[in-house]
């Protein structure tokens, strides 16, 4: 199974069918904010990360410019990334509540991490033609954990890729379709997938989301 994922990794890493995307994070690499200035960026796409024998996957947007690009882990180095993996290590998922960089001992136990797009786009909204080409590579991450039961989506644009996705593994979708919202429920196949909003800084830092919601959300994924 690991080797699998493996695999999938080095397929995800070498892709380049978004050519705007492919120029974008090149060029945030290129032009880094000064408190990054001198860093070496990733700048390629972003594989998943966590335990193959996860239980619960937990899906969002896509890696930030200047997180994910920069370090190459999804929800690592910015303040997104504060959020989820204090939440994941409250939950037992995670062996510390902080995700620096790729070498900085973060290990999940029971959790995958990943998104529906793989490059950071700008302004944090890909094409409909971008998410599409990167949709398999969620399907096929959501194959091979074979023992995940729970999806935990971070935001109704993960929402909708997890729904795309589920249907394209062959799981039938509810009518009507799900609506995404905090704390939302539906049942696809073997999997409960479970809505929050994403741990942006405009949702945390006006309320929308707190801590005790984001536990919430978890601990309902976590149950199945």
């Amino acid at each position: 199974m690991a080797t699998e994922l493996e695999r999938l990794e080095r397929r995800v890493v070498r892709c380049r069918r978004c050519p705007r995307l492919v120029a974008w994070r090149e060029e945030a690499a290129a032009n880094p904010p000064r408190r990054y200035a001198g860093e070496r960026y990733w700048a390629r796409p972003t594989p998943g990360f966590g335990d193959p024998e996860a239980t619960l996957v937990v899906v969002g947007l896509a890696p930030a410019a200047h997180g994910g690009n920069r370090t190459g882990r999804m929800f690592t180095g910015d303040r997104s990334g504060d959020w989820l993996y204090g939440a994941l290590h409250r939950a037992g998922f995670a062996n510390q509540p902080t995700s620096t960089g790729r070498d900085d001992g973060l290990e999940l136990d029971g959790a995958f991490v990943t998104a529906v797009n793989r490059c950071a786009p700008p302004a944090n909204r890909p094409t409909p033609t971008e998410r599409d080409n990167c949709l398999p590579y969620l399907a096929e991450e959501l194959s091979l954990l074979s023992r995940a039961r729970a999806i935990l989506a971070l935001g109704s644009y993960a929402w909708a890729g997890a729904l795309l996705a589920l249907a394209a593994l062959g799981h039938p979708i509810p009518r009507p379709r799900p609506r995404f919202g905090h704390e939302a429920e539906a049942r696809i196949g073997p999997y409960l997938l479970v809505g929050s909003f994403h741990p942006s800084q405009q949702n945390t830092f006006t309320g929308k989301l707190t801590v005790e919601m984001l536990d919430r959300a978890i601990a309902r994924a976590a149950r199945g």
